[in-house]
This record gives C-alpha cells, structure tokens and sequence, in this order.
C-alpha cells in the first residue's frame, strides 16, 4: 500500500502535534509550513521533515502531498484550505473549522465537490472514558438518556499574554476552542443530531497585555508579565466570549424524546466543584471527571456510585503519548489515514460537524440575552 504524504500548516504546538500523529499512523510527512523562515527552519531540523517554507502555495506545488494537515488558529484556516481542496488533497482541519459559519460552509461544500475525505479535530471526544461512556450508553447501562450536563472553568490567568485567542476573528473565543469539545462529547455519546441550541456568552476579561516572544500556544503562560501595573504595559482589547452558558438538545437514537444538556464554561472565575461531565437516563447515570470528561468514569445504577476501570481493550488501543491532547490527535489521525486507505471505520467529525458546529456558535453569539421579563406583572 503507497504511503500517504502529509503537508502541515503550522508550527506551534498543534503543527507539531499533528506532524508526530500522522507518523503514528503510518503516514509520512513530507512538508511544514510557518509564519517566519527561523521557526519553521528550526521545527523541520528538530523534526526531520525534509521541506520547510513560509509560502503554502509554493509548499502544495512542491510537496504534492496528499494529506494536508491544518494546525493554525482557525481565522487563518479559510484560504489554505481552500487552496489544498483545489488541489485535490484530503484536509485534516483543527477545531474552530473557521471564524464564522458562512466561510465553514463554504469549504464544506467545496471538500464534497472535490470528492476528498475531511477530518475536523475537535477530538477530545476520543478520550479513553469518553469512549467507554458512549460504549456503556449504547449497550443500556443508563437506561434511555435524558439529560447531559457539562461544567468546565479552566480559571485562565488574565494576564495571559494577548494573541489570537482574545479575537473573534482570528478564531478565538472559549465557544471555538471549549465548547467545540463539550458539544462533540455529547454528540459521540448520545447522538449526532442537534435539534435546537440557545446561550448567553460573556466577555469578561476585557484587555490583555501585550508580550513579544510568544509563538507556542502551549507555553503562552510562561510569558504572563510580572507586574500587570506596570505602566509600561501595553494592552490589547478582548472582542470574544471568555465564558458561555448553552441550552441545547439532540436526538437520540436511544430515546424517544429529546436529550436535554446543559454547557456552562466561566473562563476567568474561581472553581468550587471540579469540572465534569454527566450522563443522566432513565435507570442510572455517567459521571466522567475533567472539564472534558478525561478522568475517572463513575456509574450510578440501584442507589450508587462506582468507579469503572477502563475496558482492556480501549486501553490497549491508546496511543502511546504524552498528554490528552496529543492522545485524542493520534486517534483521529489513524482513522482519518485508514478511511483514505479504504478500510472500514467508525464515523468520525468531518467539515460536516466542522461547518454546523461553527454556524451554531455564530447562532449563540448572536442570539440576544433571552426573552425580556420585566413587563411581566
């Protein structure tokens, strides 16, 4: 069987996580693509991969990769995935799809004309407890489900440095990079069908400081200022959600009426209980710890609680990584490369999920603060 070329866009943390994933999963990566001639250089050295470039079009003519593998903040992701569905690849796409909705469905609709495989990373839903919860759910260990219940806080330090996250339109937003995860969960484990959604979101943070240096996502804490009074202090203005609370409901295939769940995330607010995820039913319920429900799964059923070891083989299947995220990127990676190859897989988050899940945060964003009460007598 031919080998599959990979070409990845980006060099942070994500660029390189994607790289090591895709050699997981037998594919060989041929390209990187960065921002700044030093860094990229210095990425493809560390990593042996034979082309580095600042210039993606160049990088697609060249590489004639297969694969292309999307690591950049996702208001950079609409024009190199464009040009990548012109030439015929198939995308691998990290969560948000894109900034807005429109741009999502855009690509979605060009990847289906193109006739390629997509693959949309919005993927913590392939955590080893996640995976046995929808496993247990299926088989009836909750009985018919009925509610899903989601709480994350992350308490994120306000003086992270400025950068992509605290702008709308450069992909940031705790919609795009949290509730992408928790809305995907609950999918996987109940069902892929959103019936309605409603939420509030809150900017609360405002400003953050400006910081030269930061280039990984994964070490921007590194880079918090000493003194956040420090006159010298530039700032830059937040225009995104740094916290949400969402109503929505889906069918299930498990349940004749609809699946009520509930995504709350305050981003800048001290923690009281810590982060989980529930699955309620009819007969019993899953209580996952970890704000992405990655921790120890707990079963209820005739008036208590147990913990539940993980099955031996979803633990034999876990990629031999370090870290959660890392761990869920592996996962995806080798189903999307066996979809290409033929075999037959489980269904996975395409530009599909990617495009619906990206009109319904602009939906969220949009929708007001609820219906005024204060005529009410």
């Amino acid at each position: 069987m031919t080998t599959l070329k990979v070409l990845i866009c980006g060099t942070g943390f994500a660029g390189r996580g994607h790289a090591e994933a895709f050699r997981a999963a037998g594919a060989e990566v041929v390209g990187i693509v960065g921002r700044t001639d030093a860094v990229v250089a210095q990425v493809a050295e560390e990593m042996g991969i034979p082309f580095a470039g600042t210039d993606w079009e160049a990088a697609l003519e060249t590489c004639r990769a297969d694969i292309v593998s999307i690591a950049t903040p996702g208001g950079a992701h609409y024009a190199p995935i464009r040009q990548a569905l012109e030439r015929g690849c198939h995308v691998f796409c990290d969560k948000p799809m894109t900034a807005e909705g429109d741009t999502a469905v855009d690509l979605c609709r060009r990847a289906e004309a193109a006739g390629v495989k997509t693959a949309y990373a919005a993927s913590f839903r392939y955590t080893p407890s996640v995976l046995h919860a929808q496993r247990l759910v299926a088989e009836g260990a909750i009985g018919a489900p009925t509610e899903v219940e989601c709480i994350s806080h992350f308490n994120l330090e306000r003086g992270i440095p400025f950068g992509w996250s605290h702008r709308r339109e450069d992909g940031g937003g705790r919609l795009n990079n949290n509730f992408t995860h928790t809305l995907s969960i609950a999918c996987a484990v109940v069902g892929e069908t959103i019936l309605t959604v409603t939420g509030q979101v809150r900017d609360d943070l405002g400003r953050a400081p400006k910081v030269a240096g930061v280039h990984n996502f994964a070490t921007r804490r590194a880079f918090i200022p000493e003194d956040l009074d420090d006159p010298a202090l530039e700032w830059g203005e937040s225009n995104v959600e740094w916290s949400y609370t969402v109503l929505a409901q889906l069918q299930s295939p498990l349940a004749e009426r609809p699946v009520s769940v509930l995504f709350k995330h305050g981003g800048l607010v001290p923690r009281f209980h810590e982060d989980h995820i529930v699955f309620y039913g009819t007969e019993g319920a899953l209580y996952l710890e970890g704000h992405y429900g990655s921790g120890q799964l707990h079963h209820y059923r005739d008036g208590r609680w147990q913990a539940l070891p993980l099955p031996a083989d979803i633990s034999d299947s876990l990629p031999d990584v370090t870290g959660e995220t890392e761990q869920c990127w592996h996962h995806l990676a080798r189903i999307f490369v066996q979809d290409i190859q033929g075999h037959t897989v489980d269904p996975y988050p395409t530009f599909h999920e990617g495009s619906l899940y990206q009109q319904i945060i602009d939906i969220i964003r949009t929708s007001g603060s609820g219906t005024d009460v204060t005529a009410l007598g």
